[in-house]
């Protein structure tokens, strides 16, 4: 009777345990914000490294895994029989290919449903997607390096519609492609467009309707789209080329831009906002901070800029690329445009301190790591590096403190002259998913898990 009446505590239990698991079904996790809000997770790496749970060979590309539901979506790109990528990198010649949307078991790996289109790729960079999907309502959305813009069943993969970010015939592809990852707001699907016709779109999610266009005639660039609430309104953070703009996402009504041009197209690391201000940092221009009014969302101004053009101030302030910044209290973490992990003060952009035990070890061009919060409180952090490496990390304003290092997975991509891995993991599950351009592998950070066998 006693094992009777303890079987239904076990079955909550079993229950509350899988409800408390997390999923990461879009940008930087379900709240995109770069914080993994999982229980459970180790403090330090078991000797030998985290558990391997599976690897799966997959194609080559930048877009990053997304986890729901006991699936891993990931998009990829196979090259047609006899050709090859240019040795230059950025010679954009016609290379015929297809890009493949694969659906993974969470459990093992194992490909339940796949599918692929013909894309000859006109891009600089040219290895693969860039964007990572996202999931939501029982559907998966993809966006391809061309533009192309899908969405799925994710059960069995049907394809539900398609259509294109260049709105137009006369639209071309941006010089690293399309490379957002795409929002979910309510009906919408929000993507990057071509930019002639609009930087901005919001597509029907279950149809692909255009329901808005925004923001056309400039360069669409590279950064994903937030929405932050302020002054007591939902706002679409929007950052291309030449500014930031944020609009309301119900209509794509402009609230206000404010200048900020970035050179070679090149804003692509997600601005934060944190109380009434928000921080933008850009490769060569270097970092600032615009303070929003708390009563009119149509107002903004200028709190305080650092850096410029100029090339070797790498210790002025934080020159964000691929990594997006994070602030914690009154600093600003992230990784610089020469590899450096850095601590700058929220109020002023002066460096704190600066490190490259993180990521590569010395200064590089283009060095890079990736941070994801663990907890919304406290200095820890997990950092996935170009080699390969995930580390565990205590992050403050007094210094940089290495807890753990694992490699994970070896960098196949040659486009930086050198080999790196430059996509995002996806933390789910207790677990972390990362790829390279010849497998998809999981590994157990649980703080139960098992020594690991390799």
């Amino acid at each position: 009777m006693r094992s009777l009446r303890l079987l239904p505590a076990l079955v909550c239990l079993a229950v509350t345990s899988a409800a408390l698991a997390d999923d990461w079904p879009q940008w930087l996790g379900p709240q995109r914000d770069g914080v993994w809000r999982e229980q459970g997770i180790i403090e330090k790496f078991p000797e030998g490294g985290p558990p391997v749970r599976w690897r799966t060979p997959v194609g080559a590309g930048y877009s990053s895994p997304a986890v729901a539901g006991g699936r891993v979506f990931l998009t990829d790109r196979q090259l047609k029989a006899g050709a090859s990528n240019p040795d230059n990198p950025f010679d954009r010649r016609s290379t015929p290919g297809v890009e493949r949307v694969l659906c993974l078991s969470e459990k093992d790996g194992k490909v339940l449903w796949q599918d692929e289109y013909d894309v000859p790729y006109t891009v600089s960079y040219a290895a693969g997607p860039r964007a990572m999907p996202v999931v939501a309502g029982g559907k998966v959305y993809t966006v391809g390096a061309e533009g192309h813009v899908r969405c799925y069943d994710t059960q069995g993969g049907k394809l539900l519609w398609k259509g294109s970010l260049k709105l137009s015939a006369d639209a071309e592809t941006p010089l690293w492609g399309f490379a957002a990852s795409p929002l979910v707001d309510g009906d919408k699907l929000i993507c990057l467009a071509d930019g002639v016709n609009a930087v901005v779109v919001a597509l029907n999610k279950n149809t692909g309707e255009v329901l808005w266009k925004a923001l056309k005639g400039r360069e669409p660039g590279y950064c994903p789209p937030a929405i932050y609430e302020h002054a007591g309104k939902r706002q679409l953070i929007v950052w291309h080329p030449k500014g930031v703009a944020v609009l309301d996402p119900r209509t794509g009504k402009e609230y206000w831009s404010h200048p900020f041009e970035a050179e070679n197209g090149l804003s692509i690391a997600m601005p934060r906002m944190t109380g009434d201000g928000l921080f933008v940092s850009s490769n060569y221009e270097g970092s600032r901070l615009l303070r929003l009014d708390p009563a009119d969302p149509g107002k903004v101004s200028l709190a305080w800029k650092r850096g410029g053009k100029g090339r070797g101030e790498e210790n002025q302030t934080l020159y964000a690329l691929m990594c997006t910044p994070f602030v914690r209290g009154e600093e600003v973490y992230g990784v610089s445009r020469d590899g450096a992990l850095l601590c700058i003060n929220l109020h002023d952009g002066k460096v704190l301190w600066q490190n490259y035990q993180a990521t590569t070890g010395e200064p590089i061009q283009w060095g890079n790591g990736f941070l994801i919060a663990a907890g919304e409180r406290g200095g820890r952090f997990f950092i996935f590096n170009e080699k390969g490496d995930l580390l565990i990390t205590d992050l403050s304003p007094k210094g940089y403190k290495e807890l753990g290092r694992a490699h994970l997975i070896d960098p196949t991509n040659r486009d930086a002259q050198r080999p790196v891995v430059w996509s995002y993991p996806a933390f789910a599950n207790r677990s972390v998913f990362v790829r390279n351009d010849k497998e998809l592998a999981c590994f157990s950070l649980a703080d139960d898990a098992p020594r690991a066998s390799r």
